[in-house]
């Protein structure tokens, strides 16, 4: 019963900044990797970014030197910092955690939340 809660979309015009929180609450053991999923209409879902346990982060090409991702293990929460956008950046953004019980990994997917950049 672990649910994970996106917020702080919006729309913004295009140069600008937001910045999106995926917090996960409920049956919480470790959350082992945070990811940031985006998918616009028409198109398939791509990763944006992910961050280890460790610390450790990978962006897609597309949004490099643009976005940063971080997460706060004592709030069990990921942020994406979204700066310069453009309107390609439009999509609904999804945070995806994998959980670990124990050494059994399992998958949650928040309700995503919308990122809207005008021209």
């Amino acid at each position: 019963q672990v649910q994970l809660v996106e917020s702080g979309g919006g729309l913004v015009q295009a140069g600008g900044s937001l910045r999106l929180s995926c917090a996960a609450s409920g049956n919480i053991a470790s959350i082992y990797v945070m990811n940031w999923y985006r998918q616009a209409p028409g198109k398939q879902r791509e990763l944006v970014a992910n961050i280890a346990s460790t610390g450790d982060s990978n962006y897609a090409d597309s949004v490099k030197g643009r976005f940063t991702i971080s997460r706060d293990n004592a709030k069990n929460t990921v942020y994406l910092q979204m700066n310069s956008l453009k309107p390609e950046d439009t999509a609904v953004y999804y945070c995806k955690s994998t959980i670990l019980y124990g050494s059994v990994p399992h998958v949650f997917w928040g309700q995503g939340t919308q990122v809207t950049v005008s021209s």
